[in-house]
Order: C-alpha cells, then structure tokens, then sequence
C-alpha cells in the first residue's frame, strides 16, 4: 500500500516528508553526510535491499538532493554526492541523532557518534540562533507566526496553536 502523498498540503513539513520522509532516505542522507558515495557501501552500512536503495537514490537524485557522478565505464559504476540542497539536510539529521542521543534511542546507553568542532575538538550541538545578533534562543522563546506562503488553513492552525499553554 502506497502512503498518502502530502503533496497537496501547504506546508514546508509535508513537502519536506514528501521528498526524504522515509526511513531509509534519512539512514542514506546520514551515510552520504558522513561521506560514503557507493552503492555497496550504503548497503554495508545500513543492510538495505538492493531494489529498496536503488529506488530510494533515483528519488533522491529526482528531487535534486543527491547527483550520480559516474566513476567507471565497464562496468558502468556511479558514485552519489549531495547536492547543495542535500548538504542542507544535515540539520535534521543532526537534529535526530541529537534527539536520538539524549532519549537513548540507539538502546546503548550513549552516543555512538560525536560531533565535535575540528579546531577545537569540543563537543557541538544544534540550536536556533538570531541571524541578526548570533545568539542562541532557547525554545521558551520560540513562537510561530504565519509566513508569506500562509494560507487559511494556515493561519487557523496557528491560531488554535497559540490559544493552547506553551508545552
């Protein structure tokens, strides 16, 4: 059974799923961050199906967040290298493996991968900062407000959002 498509929805979340919303394309989108580029290494390190990773990096490739660069002509082999707006994505990714670090998804207690600033070799997180002043805003101070793409639906969302105790 195919899942709904969000196709349809206004909203940058949905359309976000649409594209990379799949189990695998995160762990794929986590391995090319990481810097693996070849067919059998994605299989190595995430146990994928063939069929399953091929469909999976034709998706990536055909909403633009990874580029097949051909690295052998007999046989034909191609290596895959995110794009621009592929090596945006890391954000999430590294968004989820903070979430996942801190609620101990991985069943192992602790990290098993650390970012760490290479000058510095301090431990670094993800935060949401003000483009204007550099400083970090910590998420009590974070609101919603409807942005130029809003429609109806929209702004009745944020609507029923703010009339609810922050959580």
């Amino acid at each position: 059974m195919k899942a709904k498509s969000f196709s349809g929805m206004r909203c940058s979340v949905a359309g976000a799923l649409e594209m990379i919303g799949d189990r695998w394309t995160l762990l794929l989108l986590r391995d090319l961050g990481l810097g693996l580029a070849r067919f059998e290494e994605f299989q190595s390190s995430t146990g994928i199906a063939n069929t399953t990773l091929s469909t999976r990096l034709k998706e990536l490739e055909r909403h633009g967040v990874v580029e097949r660069i051909r690295y052998r002509e007999r046989p034909p082999r191609d290596e895959y290298r995110l794009t621009e707006k592929g090596r945006d994505l890391w954000k999430v990714i590294t968004a989820l493996r903070e979430w996942g670090d801190r609620w101990d998804a991985s069943g192992y207690g602790a990290p098993t991968i650390e970012v760490v600033d290479r000058d510095t070799e301090r431990e670094l997180r993800l935060a949401l900062v003000d483009p204007q002043t550099g400083q970090s805003v910590p998420r009590e101070r974070v609101t919603y407000r409807p942005g130029p793409g809003a429609d109806e639906a929209v702004h009745a969302l944020l609507q029923r959002a703010s009339a609810r105790p922050a959580s």
